[in-house]
């Protein structure tokens, strides 16, 4: 990983870049509904184009299963995770991975200008910092192997 990866490169990388979204007044079980069918742990809650909230599969565990609520019956404001943290695009992926083990979060709207942008989630970046490390072991395997046998 370079210095200088910021998050904007992982959104661009993206081959899903649609943004899912749910409005406040929807019911917990239609946004978890949603979360299954398109394979996503967190959806957007969005107030016309204004960021209300998140709403995660651990909100709805601890929130509605553990609490005994109704999923049909709850709305996602009553469980949505808000204020939320959220990050420029331009974010080192290395401070995005920070802030979130910090504030124990495993997804970070992309925010430009007050618009959402796009959502990493801490796979996106554990990915990323993986796939550096690769590429960096490989290169020094490459000098060391050139230096020694060279």
């Amino acid at each position: 990983m370079e210095i200088s990866d910021t998050i904007n490169s992982i959104i661009s990388q993206k081959t899903n870049r649609e943004l899912w979204r749910v409005e406040p007044d929807d019911k917990v079980f239609d946004a978890i509904t949603l979360m299954s069918l398109q394979n996503v742990g967190a959806l957007l809650v969005m107030d016309g184009d204004v960021l209300a909230g998140i709403i995660s599969e651990r909100d709805y565990t601890r929130k509605v299963i553990l609490a005994g609520r109704s999923s049909k019956d709850t709305a996602v404001q009553e469980i949505m995770t808000s204020p939320v943290y959220c990050i420029p695009p331009d974010s080192k992926v290395t401070d995005s991975l920070h802030l979130m083990s910090e504030k124990h979060i495993r997804h970070l709207p992309v925010v430009e200008a007050g618009k959402v942008i796009g959502i990493v989630s801490i796979g996106d970046l554990i990915k990323r910092v993986m796939a550096s490390q690769e590429t960096l072991i490989d290169q020094l395997e490459s000098y060391l192997s050139a230096t020694y046998h060279g």
